[in-house]
């Protein structure tokens, strides 16, 4: 790909028939990494607006900044737009029991219509803390009411922030990439509809025949199977490769995580042919607590380990032989290293300390979802 058609993110893609006569452009333009952010930058959208939040000193301010965050995050997971988010009322269309969120709808018809859109545990129980925060509740009274302006230019904002174009940062545009990247976890058409709400899904074709409920369900399957790969789990990266050098009998790897860390991995040549790796594809990464090393101080060290991380330690678990840390990057991910008592004693390491998390490539596992 040259770089002028690389670095051109609003370059007209065109439509992609499916099979059945089902028209894949109806919903989005096929995926295109250039047209739209992907899961990675969606991640570092995601982040900025937490770091933004975070930021104020005011707690007025940041009461109001996380009305904004929740508003993105509704957008950002259900697909949905923007005055539908905007027109909810929180304490009664948002299910914590069922994990549901009922976007109501009218149109041209005078009867309104609404659809069901399942939440991940992790984003209904975020949701669910912040309406439990009497402050917020009150702020909120009984709906997200915000001017539509404000909240674009918001949007816009957090997205220069990252380096990114700002119209990919706008609603529509955020839901036109969740679109996209629904597609490209494979849930099928007739779902990622329904979850958009378009009026006429088509439930059946020659390679797709589900109920209605079916798609449902499938909805919230995948929902919870997407959160789950995504979490920050102990010693888990989801990012995206970035860079793959093949050598006589073993191949390099890069990726870039959500939070915009790299992680290199080298594996067998034939690994990579039967992971099937290509650049931009979406894969996670592990790595053992037993080789992860740590050092303390708040320069960066100078070790062969190709990945380096920045954290604190958030936990202990000290034993006669070994001891465990928990370290947190600022990304959210934690690190679990596993030390001998006696390193562990030398370096007089306590919970809220700065340390270096260090592994090096041969001790990464790639896995392809």
């Amino acid at each position: 790909m040259d770089s002028k058609r690389k670095n051109d993110p609003g370059r007209a893609v065109p439509r992609t028939a499916l099979p059945g006569g089902i028209h894949q452009g109806r919903i989005v333009a096929s995926p295109d990494e250039d047209q739209c952010l992907d899961a990675v930058q969606l991640g570092r959208l995601e982040q900025s607006f937490r770091d933004w939040l975070e930021a104020s000193p005011r707690a007025d301010v940041r009461l109001s900044r996380r009305r904004i965050l929740i508003i993105f995050l509704l957008i950002r997971y259900t697909g949905a737009k923007l005055n539908e988010v905007l027109a909810l009322n929180p304490f009664e269309d948002i299910d914590f029991d069922r994990k549901s969120v009922l976007f109501r709808t009218w149109g041209a018809d005078p009867d309104p219509g609404s659809r069901p859109v399942y939440l991940s545990g992790n984003l209904s129980r975020e949701i669910q803390t912040a309406l439990a925060d009497p402050a917020f509740r009150s702020s909120l009274g009984n709906r997200f009411d915000i001017d539509p302006a404000f909240v674009r230019r918001k949007f816009y904002e957090r997205a220069q922030a990252c380096g990114f174009p700002k119209r990919l940062g706008g609603p529509e545009m955020i839901r036109k990439a969740r679109a996209v990247e629904l597609m490209q976890g494979n849930m099928p058409l007739p779902a990622v509809q329904m979850m958009l709400g378009h009026s006429t899904p088509n439930l059946t074709s020659s390679y797709v025949s589900f109920s209605e409920d079916e798609i449902l369900r499938l909805m919230k399957l995948f929902m919870e199977r997407e959160s789950a790969r995504k979490t920050s789990a102990r010693n888990a990266f989801f990012g995206k490769v970035q860079d793959i050098q093949r050598g006589d009998i073993q191949t390099r790897v890069c990726l870039t995580t959500i939070g915009g860390y790299r992680v290199t991995t080298v594996i067998t040549n034939h690994s990579a042919e039967h992971l099937g790796l290509k650049k931009g594809q979406l894969i996670s990464a592990e790595v053992k607590a037993p080789w992860v090393t740590l050092q303390s101080g708040e320069a960066e060290p100078l070790s062969s380990a190709e990945n380096r991380f920045n954290g604190v330690i958030v936990g202990m678990t000290g034993g006669e032989v070994n001891t465990e840390y928990l370290i947190r990057i600022s990304d959210g991910t934690e690190l679990c290293a596993l030390v001998s008592t006696q390193s562990s004693r030398r370096l007089s390491l306590e919970t809220g300390d700065r340390v270096w998390a260090l592994f090096n490539c041969f001790a990464v596992v790639l896995h392809v979802d």
